[in-house]
């Protein structure tokens, strides 16, 4: 699916979302998982064309005979890693025993509102003046939080101008591993914006980095991409690498992983929030139930379908007042347009158990 615009992060630059999309039919009913890997490996071990192959190899396999969805984590943990296939795979079991049950994601999960506060992902630009074009735009629509995407040479320049430009905006950035402990006094100049965190600075392996950045920095320091489940999240939170997590369901297995993150964040008084993979309506539908738990504190990036689509496979979500609305749908809430579906597919396969 093309995106409305190029999305550049420090690790490249997208203009085509490559959806690999599961459909689970069961006795009971059917349902649907989105897998959230990227064509290439950058962002993650994972990618589109190995999360196809693992699922068709070993993972569907695996789920034999009956299946509830709380069952199929352990069923796969005799394989090592593939959390963004796996985490697919459990979506996918899971929207189909909710359809069939007749309750929410959001329910299931334990939501305890009825819409989120929205923030929105922006992009490295090629000048300071496109930037804030694109903030200023984005803010007018009503997002509530901009993050921005920084990486050495694009830092402090864009993050002093969005700043001067839009007041007291919450405001974040997003290193995606950028810098390592050695720029901690660099990365310190960014204490004065008041910024609400800096994400991921450096390397996902390096937490006892991000522990000595921690007292370097004023600013909280969130942990994206080294947190992997709700383990790892304790140690992090134990060894004082993080103030903040960013949960993103496809990369700690799924959601109900994602909760027990939460949980364990809950309980050390770590605030969360739900990070976003430029997920269609489907992903889209599930984080914002994930974003309505009570200790997702701070906006996420659960953008307005249009942040990223013309054309979305499922309805559209659409901000209000700031706002997206969580499902209360069976399931997700939501279903793919077959019409759009027919459109974007490219390939078919069933995998018959």
């Amino acid at each position: 699916m093309p995106l409305k615009g190029p999305f550049r992060t420090s690790f490249g630059t997208q203009t085509v979302r490559t959806l690999l999309l599961l459909r689970a039919v069961t006795d009971s009913g059917e349902g649907w998982g989105e897998c959230v890997a990227m064509v290439d490996p950058v962002y993650s071990p994972e990618y589109t064309e190995g999360c196809a192959d693992v699922l068709r190899r070993f993972l569907v396999p695996a789920l034999d005979g009956e299946v509830d969805a709380i069952s199929v984590a352990p069923r796969l943990a005799k394989f090592r890693g593939h959390r963004m296939a796996k985490g697919a795979l459990e979506m996918a079991v899971l929207d189909a025993e909710l359809r069939a049950a007749g309750r929410s994601f959001a329910r299931e999960l334990g939501a305890t509102r009825d819409s989120v506060p929205c923030g929105v992902s922006v992009g490295i630009m090629n000048s300071i003046p496109e930037l804030l074009d694109a903030v200023g735009g984005y803010v007018d629509e009503g997002y509530v939080r901009i993050k921005l995407k920084i990486e050495p040479g694009w830092d402090l320049e864009p993050v002093r101008a969005v700043r001067e430009r839009f007041g007291d905006v919450l405001l974040q950035v997003d290193a995606n591993t950028a810098y390592t402990l050695a720029d901690a006094r660099h990365l310190a100049k960014l204490d004065p914006f008041e910024l609400l965190l800096i994400e991921q600075p450096l390397d996902e392996e390096e937490i006892l980095a991000h522990a000595e950045l921690a007292k370097v920095v004023r600013t909280p320091i969130c942990l994206d991409e080294s947190i992997t489940s709700a383990r790892s999240a304790a140690d992090a939170i134990t060894l004082g690498a993080c103030q903040i997590v960013n949960i993103k369901p496809g990369r700690v297995g799924g959601y109900l992983e994602a909760r027990r993150i939460h949980d364990v964040c809950a309980a050390h008084g770590i605030a969360v929030w739900c990070g976003g993979m430029l997920e269609t309506g489907l992903g889209r539908a599930a984080n914002v139930a994930l974003a309505a738990l009570p200790g997702c504190t701070l906006p996420g990036d659960t953008s307005a379908s249009d942040r990223y689509y013309s054309l979305d496979v499922t309805e559209p979500f659409v901000l209000e007042d700031g706002h997206l609305r969580v499902p209360t749908g069976p399931g997700l809430g939501v279903v793919p347009i077959q019409e759009v579906l027919d459109e974007v597919t490219v390939k078919t396969e069933w995998i018959p158990l």
